[in-house]
């Protein structure tokens, strides 16, 4: 498979926010209680209200080597301006050979759990709405045809979520992020019917769910305080896994049949084997557990018509395809945080895709992602044109080497493990 030739969508990249983001986008009147950056002279943070943005260093280190890798907060001159420029990050996915790319939030929690926790539900949704509009006019709108938009919700309440999710399609934004366990941050779990008018809007408009993961709980709790960094980088990804089988156990997909979820960053290698237990879990214990599935439906038929699910480096996965609907899977590139395989994107997936055949490689790299958002770049450009080679071809004078941030500090490891416990369980049913 020649990388020359993919065109890639990464249904999984970040913004870092530009501090001027609200600028244009909040009322007059709320402007002096709009989120902020605030500089504390060795790092720039975000805040709202007395809430702390999150600032984790490993979020924006993309072109740095790795031994410049820094968990600790920085200061945007820290770091490459694709992160966060729209327009040098068009350029930097150029010389990346990628195509577009669905970007989540970085400071406000990868489901906008901070603007959630505001002191006042009122504002809290103004806030949100502004981030939105910013978001899907500014950001996505410079360049339609290179990036999938994603909102944020006003989680804290399902009915004002539903109303954001229909505001949202009359912008031509059809996926939203979501925490990927409510219950572990104090909303309504996925088995309380809460949620219900969120996936009835979902429905109605074919809007994407998206469950990031560490958009809610902080990891496992079982990790020592003195273990290395590397075990919960290492157990990052079975995060996703309290996702997956709570939602394979669901009664809600049999009233909205239509509902889709993506399962964003915990790559997909070792769901084959949790469908298998689940599978296993209905054979060996329905006769007492009493969970009943309508029509012959089983945990597997679930997971196949109803998640979503993507990888940015998993070989174990493409060797399991067929355990999976390859129409949902897709490919991310993770952009700019530590995990991202830029600027050699496709000359990384193109081995990973040598089992599969010309068809299911397009599904993979472009048109799943295509589909199920509401996508569609080649009305812009031909499809020659969207090649990775092609791309390129527009950008030579692209440095993918960031020549800009500071080295890490000593105790890298026990700071990570600090900032993994920071902040990742408040509620966001603050507020009145």
């Amino acid at each position: 498979m020649n990388p020359d030739d993919l065109i890639l969508i990464s249904v999984d990249d970040h913004i870092m926010e530009p501090p001027t983001m609200f600028d244009a986008h909040v009322p007059r009147r709320y402007k002096d209680q709009a989120p902020r950056v605030v500089n504390d002279g060795s790092s720039e943070k975000w805040w709202y209200g007395n809430v702390e943005g999150r600032n984790l260093g490993l979020n924006a280190v993309a072109g740095k080597p790795r031994d410049m890798f820094n968990v600790d907060p920085q200061q945007y001159g820290d770091m490459r301006p694709g992160c966060y420029d729209v327009h040098e990050r068009v350029r930097d996915m150029s010389a990346g050979g990628q195509l577009a790319g669905l970007n989540f939030p970085n400071w406000t929690g990868f489901s906008g759990q901070v603007l959630n926790q505001g002191p006042d539900r009122d504002l809290n949704e103004i806030m949100i709405r502004a981030y939105n509009d910013w978001h899907v006019d500014e950001w996505c709108g410079s360049y339609p045809d290179r990036f999938i938009p994603c909102g944020l919700l006003p989680v804290f309440d399902p009915e004002r979520a539903a109303k954001e999710v229909r505001r949202l399609d009359t912008k031509g934004c059809h996926a939203v992020t979501f925490p990927e366990n409510p219950h572990a941050i104090g909303l309504p779990s996925f088995h309380s019917g809460a949620w219900d008018p969120l996936f009835a809007a979902c429905c109605d408009v074919g809007t994407i769910i998206c469950l990031h993961v560490a958009s809610s709980a902080g990891g496992v709790a079982t990790i020592p305080d003195d273990a290395p960094a590397s075990v919960p980088m290492t157990l990052s990804s079975t995060v996703t896994n309290f996702s997956l089988s709570n939602l394979l156990w669901a009664d809600f997909w049999f009233r909205f049949p239509d509902l889709k979820m993506s399962l964003t960053e915990g790559d997909i290698g070792w769901m084959p084997y949790f469908v298998d237990r689940a599978m296993h879990v209905q054979k060996f214990h329905s006769g007492w557990t009493r969970h009943q599935f309508p029509d012959g439906q089983s945990p597997r038929q679930v997971f196949l018509d109803h998640i979503l699910c993507c990888f940015i480096d998993d070989r174990v996965g493409i060797n399991n395809i067929d355990e999976f609907n390859i129409d949902h899977v897709s490919w991310e590139s993770d952009y700019p945080h530590s995990e991202t395989t830029w600027p050699n994107s496709p000359e990384h997936v193109a081995p990973l895709l040598e089992p599969l055949n010309a068809e299911q490689a397009a599904k993979i790299t472009h048109l799943n992602a295509m589909r199920h958002y509401q996508f569609d770049p080649f009305s812009v450009r031909t499809p020659e044109k969207c090649t990775a080679a092609a791309l390129r071809s527009e950008v030579s004078d692209v440095d993918t080497v960031t020549r800009v941030g500071q080295a890490p500090g000593e105790d890298q490891g026990k700071r990570f493990l600090e900032r993994r416990k920071y902040g990742k369980n408040t509620p966001v049913t603050s507020g009145s």
